[in-house]
């Protein structure tokens, strides 16, 4: 280990006072005083809370302000190793950022309760030292020949190595000639091997690996290559650095669940699978890899972005992939983005961080025209690969025929493409067959009961879903309002809708639909990207999940149904966001020896999103988004929270919105939009109210929200803090 024991804090014996960190939305830690069993600083604990015994983790001295004679002793240690000093500390920074309770944060990082204890080892048998009269058979004596000379066998493998049934091995162990013994584990992950032959890189490719890899101490690197660049293979070679000095490392990914060629990759560089990381895990294998984790036996954990929170004892590199992505956004409970936070995390463990993207966002273009990231540019496509040519449909003067999505043009180069026997992608970031289902006698919108969001028809299912809650109903058989039957129609497309009108025009092409609820977990996703890697399908209709880091060498065509969709609304980020994901989904085509194209629909052909993209000048529109940010005072160059009032009751809502109307802070440049209703006025059947907080970057935007909230009690509502949104629904 690079850091083990050289920083073992000073221990606290039985007697003193402590401060016990618990992994519930407690402002801080608790005291109590040291029982029989001495503690350091890290240690996880068991204490009493309450009638109840809780855990929690030794945060440092006692606060003091509580009589000693009222003080509960620590109950036990826990046999785990203790949280690292830089996951404390980032939980420490996370909390005070975020304006989240440090316990809150703490969950996060004991997430995992069952790996706080050792799991048992595996029986063995063994013959023993002082072995009882028994009755000799034929069986016996093979079971003892067996395992003369051998380890420890597991009772079940000695009876298959002695060629007789279990009852003859149990006989034994009844007799007392063996005894059973526990056996630790095996390694739980095999350890990469770093010396293994990369991919052969080309110069560029060659100096930007050189140059990751010999970064050494706290560093943030943006890897901005076009895509097919082979970004992954580059910093490969920083992860194999990493490996060579005993280091761990984290690769976070923004989806997991569509991470099979990243695993094939790292299997093919480094002879084994990494560790895995994220929520669909079973409950054994999370437990293993916490543990794992934590005892330093993984040595590389690719994982969503709560991997983050894992307790690395030795952490040496960490990679954000896809660092645009807006999924390393956590929008529930403790609102955090992965990326800036493996940043702190890459500051606290004095390590390099390298953020990589073929679309980097606007935050880093600034970090690094500020001075605080460096850049490693990957300009050319690996191979040889050319860039697909982008070309704008105008539905103004192609509109498809009525009822229908596809242009002519469109249609045309499908048709063209796949009778080549080339792959075609149709991208449409919608869920569902249709996002609207209304009434054609009276026009009366089908409405979740919980939400204020139209319900989705998802015709494969036979269902109406919403996309917020989660809330599903079947169609009705007449309308609610005006009770006519069978009146029911779908307005616009999904990309299930979609699937069907391709279907109709290309009936022998094999298809797949893939988005969030048509790809049920790691396995399904990973089995679909195998069957279009292998040309098992030649036509992929998908979401934004089809966008992110795929390699199809015989997808040529990408057609986007809708590239207009997302530019619009209130979202600060939509222009760029817009640009990024039509980027990604465009960069799905011609990545080995055959070209590609992309062929945009849109209403909007002047949109210099559009034209950006057609045109290929990507770094002309990220000044231009750039400079609009900064004249209006926007992130990066300035900074927002948002302030999330909710609660069942709309009044007791706006009775805290007007109390803290009347407390806002105006001083310092600050801004404080609202109260208004939210875009999603009602979710999950909570009113929900806004405020939205403006202020130069040299404001303290935190210690100002902490003394408004300070003074102004929420009553029944709840009031959530989201600092650098990403979200304004």
């Amino acid at each position: 280990m690079h850091s083990a024991a050289a920083n073992t804090p000073e221990p606290f014996f039985p007697g003193t006072r402590v401060g016990v960190l618990l992994p519930l939305p407690l402002a801080g830690p608790y005291d109590y005083f040291v029982g029989s069993q001495m503690v350091r600083v890290g240690d996880v604990v068991a204490v009493p809370l309450g009638r109840r015994e809780a855990v929690g983790v030794v945060w440092g001295a006692g606060a003091g302000g509580v009589d000693p004679a009222r003080l509960r002793p620590i109950i036990r240690r826990l046999d785990c190793p203790p949280m690292p000093d830089a996951t404390r500390a980032l939980i420490d920074w996370v909390a005070g950022y975020t304006l989240a309770a440090p316990g809150a944060v703490l969950r996060m990082a004991l997430s995992v309760p069952a790996a706080l204890e050792p799991g048992r080892g595996r029986l063995a048998c063994r013959v023993a030292a002082a072995a009882a009269d028994f009755k000799a058979t034929a069986g016996r004596a093979r079971v003892l020949d067996a395992i003369a000379g051998l380890p420890p066998l597991a009772p079940a493998d000695l009876a298959r190595e002695a060629g007789v049934g279990p009852a003859v091995v149990k006989g034994l162990i009844a007799a007392g000639v063996l005894e059973l013994v526990e056996m630790p584990p095996p390694p739980p992950f095999a350890r990469p091997d770093p010396g293994r032959t990369g991919l052969d890189l080309s110069a560029g490719q060659r100096a930007a690996a050189e140059s990751l890899a010999q970064a050494e101490g706290f560093s943030v690197t943006l890897l901005d290559g076009v895509t097919g660049s082979g970004k992954t293979e580059v910093y490969f070679e920083a992860v194999a650095a990493a490996l060579a000095k005993g280091r761990q490392v984290l690769v976070l990914l923004p989806e997991i669940a569509l991470s099979a060629q990243w695993l094939e990759r790292f299997v093919r560089r480094f002879g084994v699978a990494p560790a895995v990381w994220h929520s669909e895990l079973g409950d054994a294998c999370r437990r293993l890899t916490w543990r794992a984790v934590a005892e330093g036996a993984a040595s590389v954990v690719v994982g969503a972005r709560s991997a983050l929170f894992l307790p690395y004892p030795d952490l040496g590199l960490i990679v954000v992939d896809e660092e645009h992505d807006h999924a390393f956004k956590q929008e529930e409970g403790v609102t955090y983005h992965a990326r800036d936070m493996a940043v702190v995390r890459g500051r606290l463990g004095a390590m390099p961080v390298i953020l990589a993207s073929a679309t980097p966002s606007l935050e880093s273009f600034a970090n690094v025209q500020a001075g605080r990231y460096r850049r490693l540019l990957l300009p050319d496509r690996h191979g040889g690969a050319l860039m697909p040519d982008i070309a704008m449909v105008d539905l103004r003067r192609y509109p498809p025929p009525r009822g229908r999505w596809l242009s002519a043009p469109l249609a045309a180069a499908l048709a063209e493409t796949l009778e080549a026997g080339e792959q075609a992608m149709l991208f449409l970031n919608r869920r569902g067959y249709a996002p609207l289902t209304l009434c054609r006698a009276c026009g009366f919108r089908l409405q979740c009961p919980n939400c204020t969001a139209w319900l989705v028809e998802h015709r494969r299912q036979g269902r109406l879903v919403c996309h917020h809650c989660g809330h599903a109903a079947a169609l009705p058989p007449r309308c609610p309002a005006c009770e006519a039957e069978a009146s029911f129609a779908a307005c616009g497309p999904g990309v299930e809708r979609i699937a069907e009108e391709a279907a109709a025009l290309f009936p022998t092409a094999r298809m797949a639909v893939m988005a969030s609820d048509t790809v049920a977990g790691p396995a399904a996703a990973a089995e679909m990207v195998r069957q279009v890697a292998a040309h098992e399908i030649d036509l992929l209709v998908g979401t934004q999940i089809v966008a992110k880091g795929h390699h199809f060498p015989l997808l040529t065509l990408v057609g986007v149904i809708d590239a207009d969709l997302g530019l619009e609304g209130g979202d600060l980020r939509a222009a760029e966001r817009t640009h990024q994901l039509l980027s990604q989904v465009a960069g799905r085509a011609g990545r080995a020896e055959r070209p590609g194209r992309v062929l945009l629909q849109t209403w909007d052909p002047e949109h210099p999103v559009l034209l950006a993209l057609a045109s290929g000048d990507r770094d002309a529109f990220i000044a231009c988004e750039a400079e609009s940010r900064r004249a209006a005072g926007m992130p990066p160059f300035g900074r927002l929270a948002a302030l999330i009032v909710s609660g069942p009751d709309a009044g007791e809502v706006d009775d805290c919105c007007r109390r803290l109307a009347r407390a806002a802070p105006r001083e310092g440049g600050i801004e404080v939009l609202g109260p208004a209703p939210a875009p999603l006025a009602v979710l999950r059947g909570r009113h929900r109210r806004r405020f939205l907080v403006k202020a130069p970057r040299t404001v303290n935007l935190q210690a100002s929200l902490r003394a408004w909230l300070a003074g102004v009690p929420a009553g029944k509502a709840r009031v959530q803090i989201d600092v650098d949104p990403y979200s304004f629904m």
